[in-house]
């Protein structure tokens, strides 16, 4: 049994499912769904590289930050949202619009999208920073009446996903909710200090983890942008672990006390602290911090250039937004092989990808977010055995000396090596890599075994006669290499 004591569920270690998973698919759906619009052209990193904090607020280009982005005056948001639904019309006059629309939605039918892209897990965004629940909580919200969808889509969804045999998890909004605070979030320092702190909260974010984990029983808890002081998170942990000893927690559950709000607000520290958040920023947003316990940390529209000792997953949009911007156009999502390749870097360096799907409001996924999900799947069903249950070889990346990239990862007794883009010619040389003298090389995909010569440090290989396009190319070496 698990104490909620740090020092008790540090102890937990994650669970070999989700080291195997490696796919999980992401779900941002609400109320924003409705407008869903936000900023194009650019992504959240190279906003706040261009324009700093505050252009990064006022520009958002995440459309489930749109209550934010049309508190701010002036904003692309709030012009649009005047225009379009007039001055008088109140973020809350959406609920009707989305509880209309998700009579159309059928779970079965997303969740079997789900699956054919090769995800082993799913995210649902239960309730984002605007407030509004996906369940009819036995905790409604205290101030404002019916904020909540019609239907049960935490239940129907996690039952579709669970047929499907895939594993199930939660994001909450466990600091931010706007429905509570009513001040927008300008700067990196309001990010920091407009979380809430009072008792009311407390108890009703508390009552949803402890009634979402009861009802549900999700495999993954993914808190986001921290929790409220005043209350012992590890009570939550602890629980959870002791109901379910295979579930994964993510790091963002950082609590920032009223004390150190205070310092935080106060000029000189404000602006070191903006410095530092940008740097941290430019990495990838996470939550960890050196003493709160995770499984897996969290890094955001970016992922790491090397191999880590710790689990971690790497999350992003399709395109630049994580809820559905039904002003984005081609260009601003990524490729199907855009998608693949950095799948497989980040598979490669002991990641998972958590990638986002924005749903429309009537719960259908957007053609080209379907179809990147979609091309995935099919790539998997050839060279998913290089992928699922696999482990980071001794090193990551290497290059051929036609200079295409290579990525690694192993499994019991293969290596298996990702060419990542097609060669020009049928033969290709491996910059160090030496393999045994009795290995047998396979593309996958192709039965023929390939012929190689070891040259040096070098690996030599030729390659079938005609090679079909792919994003991605996959050899088996087996037995394993020489390290």
């Amino acid at each position: 049994m698990y104490k909620p004591i740090n020092k008790s569920v540090k102890k937990h270690q994650v669970p070999e499912w989700f080291h195997d998973a490696k796919l999980g698919i992401f779900v941002h759906w609400g109320l924003y769904s409705v407008p869903a619009f936000a900023v194009t052209g650019m992504n959240l990193i190279e906003v706040i590289k261009q324009e700093g904090f505050g252009g990064q607020f006022k520009k958002n280009p995440y459309a489930e930050w749109y209550l934010n982005s049309l508190r701010i005056s002036d904003s692309p948001t709030y012009h649009y949202h005047k225009e379009t639904f007039g001055k008088d019309f109140a973020y809350e006059d959406f609920i009707p619009i989305f509880n209309d629309a998700i009579k159309k939605w059928n779970p079965e039918e997303m969740a079997e999208i789900f699956k054919k892209a090769g995800a082993q897990y799913v995210v649902l965004v239960t309730k984002h920073h605007d407030g509004f629940l996906l369940w009819p909580s036995r905790y409604p919200h205290p101030r404002k009446e019916r904020y909540y969808a019609s239907r049960d889509i935490v239940g129907e969804l996690t039952h579709a996903v669970k047929e499907c045999n895939m594993k199930m998890g939660f994001y909450y909004s466990g600091s931010l909710d706007w429905s509570f605070n009513p001040n927008p979030i300008k700067d990196v320092i309001d990010l920091l200090t407009s979380g809430l702190t009072d008792q009311e909260y407390i108890d009703y974010a508390n009552n949803h983890w402890y009634e979402l984990i009861d009802i549900y029983e999700p495999l993954i808890l993914w808190n986001d942008i921290g929790y409220p002081p005043d209350t012992d998170v590890y009570e939550i942990f602890a629980y959870f672990y002791n109901s379910h000893p295979n579930g994964v927690i993510n790091d963002r559950w950082s609590q920032i006390s009223k004390r150190l709000r205070k310092i935080i607000k106060f000029k000189p520290f404000a602006t070191i602290i903006r410095e530092v958040a940008k740097r941290k920023f430019m990495k990838g947003i996470s939550g960890m911090t050196t003493k709160m316990h995770c499984d897996f940390r969290t890094p955001e529209y970016t992922h790491f250039k090397e191999i880590k000792p710790y689990k971690w997953e790497s999350t992003r949009g399709i395109g630049n937004s994580f809820g559905y911007n039904k002003f984005e156009k081609e260009e601003d999502y990524l490729t199907s092989e855009e998608l693949i390749r950095m799948f497989v870097d980040i598979v490669s360096k002991n990641g998972n990808l958590l990638i986002n799907v924005g749903p429309k409001a009537d719960g259908t996924i957007p053609e080209l977010q379907k179809k990147c999900l979609l091309d995935l799947g099919k790539w998997l069903e050839i060279n998913g055995e290089a992928i699922f249950g696999t482990r980071p070889w001794d090193h990551a990346e290497s290059i051929t000396t036609e200079g295409i990239s290579i990525r690694y990862t192993q499994k019991e007794e293969s290596l298996y090596v990702f060419i990542l883009e097609k060669p020009k010619s049928k033969e290709i040389i491996i910059i160090s890599l030496h393999i045994h003298s009795n290995a047998k090389i396979t593309l996958l995909g192709n039965d023929e075994t390939l012929t190689w010569t070891q040259k040096g440090k070098n690996l030599e290989i030729i390659l079938p006669e005609h090679l079909s396009d792919s994003p991605v190319y996959t050899l088996a070496i087996s037995p394993q290499s020489e390290k």
